[in-house]
């Protein structure tokens, strides 16, 4: 899931200034899920901007377009009346509502990361959408986001009993948490497997990914 938080109220209403006629479209799935921007924060936040706000929608997923032309197809009129778009949703619901309705679109929401869900309110990071995924070799762990330095070879010196030394030792030790995996599963091999410097042109190149 990708998780949001929103942004203070002092922002919003920064960003909205310039315009007299604000519609808000909120996300039906994540933000949703992590309360930044479904149908009660919707309403919360068109409470809170007034009038100058000409009507609200909620997309299932505004970052798919064929549920933006399901869903908003209702609301053309209102949309084609405001100055700007509001957008409770992450960056990509954001793009894909610019690409739509061809207004000026307005963040509501700051995107964190995609993340694990333990229980309403509390998130973890686990992924950055990197593009290249090594978890089979990790034991589902992803030293990527799990390990401060985001090393790929073990851990380095700053490791003391399985606490990192980044955040005062009070956080696990990605590595010391893959080997323990990896000698679960009877798979300690893969641990010394070297894995060189990242590629990061695999994700400039999965910008656009088609699939056919």
């Amino acid at each position: 899931m990708i998780i949001t938080k929103q942004k203070p109220f002092e922002k919003i209403l920064e960003m909205t200034q310039p315009y007299d006629k604000v519609f808000i479209v909120g996300c039906g799935s994540c933000a949703t899920s992590c309360q930044t921007g479904g149908e009660k924060e919707v309403a919360e936040m068109a409470g809170r901007l007034g009038e100058k706000v000409v009507g609200t929608a909620v997309v299932e997923e505004p970052c798919d377009l064929r549920l933006d032309r399901r869903d908003l197809k209702a609301h053309r009129e209102a949309l084609k009346e405001a100055d700007a778009v509001l957008v409770l949703a992450c960056g990509s619901g954001v793009q894909t509502l610019a690409d739509f309705t061809g207004k000026i679109v307005l963040p509501g929401l700051d995107t964190c990361f995609i993340g694990e869900t333990e229980r309403l309110g509390r998130f973890y990071d686990r992924c950055r959408a990197c593009g290249d995924c090594i978890l089979d070799e990790t034991g589902g762990i992803c030293p990527i986001t799990r390990c401060a330095k985001a090393l790929l070879n073990g851990p380095c010196g700053g490791q003391v009993e399985g606490k990192c030394e980044v955040g005062e030792y009070k956080n696990d030790c990605a590595w010391v948490l893959i080997w323990k995996k990896l000698k679960e599963q009877d798979r300690l091999d893969l641990f010394m497997k070297f894995r060189p410097p990242r590629d990061h042109s695999k994700k400039v190149l999965l910008t656009e990914v088609i699939l056919r």
